[in-house]
């Protein structure tokens, strides 16, 4: 499993990107999938998020400082798949901080594992860039 961390200051204050930093936002920012179900759970919400004859479904859960999700099973393109966006006060703003652990699965992991790192860095940055800009 790899792991990858992007971070990035946006000029609105925590509580304005914890509000923007919803289940069906993140999905939309990092631009891969589109959010096709939502079901709230008492634990959390389920997102059903498919693209080009895919689709799975991502567990979200409230943190004290932000938002995280994992792709449920193994039904997705990953092996395995955890994000997490935290938020904290910074002067002038916030600092969002993404960070995602991914594995393939695939016999070379070495290699399979970090182009999935590669791919999920992209995402997190296209979804930091897209918060900054929605706030």
């Amino acid at each position: 499993m790899r792991e990858v961390e992007v971070s990035a200051f946006v000029p609105a204050s925590p509580v304005t990107v914890e509000r923007a930093l919803t289940p069906t936002a993140v999905v939309e920012y990092e631009g891969s999938f589109e959010v096709r179900d939502v079901t709230d759970r008492d634990d959390g919400t389920t997102v059903t998020v498919g693209a080009r004859g895919l689709t799975m479904r991502l567990d979200f859960e409230e943190r004290e400082d932000g938002l995280c999700y994992r792709q449920r099973g193994e039904e997705g393109p990953f092996e395995a798949m955890e994000t997490e966006f935290s938020v904290a006060a910074e002067e002038g703003g916030s600092r969002v901080t993404a960070s995602s652990r991914v594995s393939l699965g695939l016999p070379v992991s070495a290699l399979s594992d970090r182009v999935a790192a590669w791919k999920r860095r992209g995402e997190l940055r296209r979804a930091l860039d897209a918060l900054a800009e929605d706030v």
